[in-house]
């Protein structure tokens, strides 16, 4: 009877150090990290396809996955926002060119812009997240909309 009691409190033992941790393996399993989402922006105003009434139009952005900065904070891991209105992108691995018709720096973290003087007819708005030294963020984060202006 003995024998049996102090092989049941032994058991017992056991499972306090394991339930502890204390007899635990030292390499446990655990679940992969989830990678963090790829920043991302979209054009939330003006939508594909509106008609915008007027020659100035107002321009809303959001992005997902990465801090939007002043771009002068030079902080790793923040982004701001470039808008080529009518213009191509330019090259991926350069900074982008700054004075360029067609092409504005948001550089101060803002996420709404109005374009005044805007030519009545249809227009691309491309949306393009930089690194604080205007580079363009690795994969791309852009986002095009066409809309047109009626006057």
């Amino acid at each position: 009877m003995m024998s049996r009691m102090s092989t049941l409190a032994s058991g017992v033992g056991l499972v306090a150090l394991v339930a502890s941790g204390l007899g635990a393996p030292a390499a446990v399993a655990q679940a992969p990290a989830k990678a963090a989402p790829a920043p991302s922006v979209k054009i939330m105003q003006p939508k594909q396809g509106a008609t915008v009434a007027g020659t100035m139009v107002d321009v809303v952005l959001e992005a997902q996955g990465v801090e939007i900065a002043p771009a002068a904070e030079h902080r790793a891991g923040t982004a701001h926002h470039h808008l080529f209105l009518d213009t191509d992108l330019t090259a991926a691995d350069v900074a982008i060119p700054v004075g360029m018709p067609g092409i504005v720096h948001l550089g101060k973290g803002q996420s709404k812009y109005i374009f005044e003087g805007v030519a009545p007819g249809p227009h691309r708005l491309i949306a393009l997240l930089a690194d604080p030294n205007h580079v363009p963020l690795k994969p791309l984060a852009a986002d095009t909309v066409r809309f047109t202006v009626k006057p």
